[in-house]
C-alpha cells in the first residue's frame, strides 16, 4: 500500500510538472528535457555543438517554446499521400 501511495504522489509531481510547461513560454534545462523527451546528455551535447535553439544567461541554459516546436518538427517526413500529390502535381506541369 505504502509503495503504491509513493507512485501516485510522483505520477501526481509530474503532471504538475507538465501542467507548468503547458503554461510557460520559456523553459529551463530540466523542463526541455521533460518536453522534448531528450536526456539531459543528448541535450546538453545539443546545446554544446550549438544544434539546438537555445539561450543563455550566465551559466543557465533556456529554450523558448515555440523555437522548440519548430526546430523539433523542421524535418517533416511527407506521407505516401503528400509524395502522390506532389507527383502528379509535378507530372501535369510538365505536359
Amino acid at each position: 500500500m505504502e509503495a503504491a501511495i509513493k507512485q501516485f504522489n510522483e505520477y501526481l509531481a509530474n503532471m504538475e510538472r507538465c501542467a507548468l510547461i503547458e503554461c510557460k513560454n520559456v523553459l529551463t534545462f530540466e523542463e526541455a528535457v521533460m518536453y522534448t523527451g531528450y536526456s539531459k546528455g543528448q541535450l546538453y551535447r545539443m546545446t554544446s555543438e550549438r544544434t539546438i535553439p537555445h539561450s543563455k544567461r550566465g551559466k543557465r541554459v533556456f529554450f523558448d517554446k515555440a523555437e522548440l516546436d519548430r526546430w523539433l518538427l523542421k524535418d517533416k517526413v511527407l506521407t505516401t499521400d503528400e509524395i502522390k500529390s506532389k507527383a502528379a502535381t509535378h507530372i501535369s506541369t510538365r505536359k
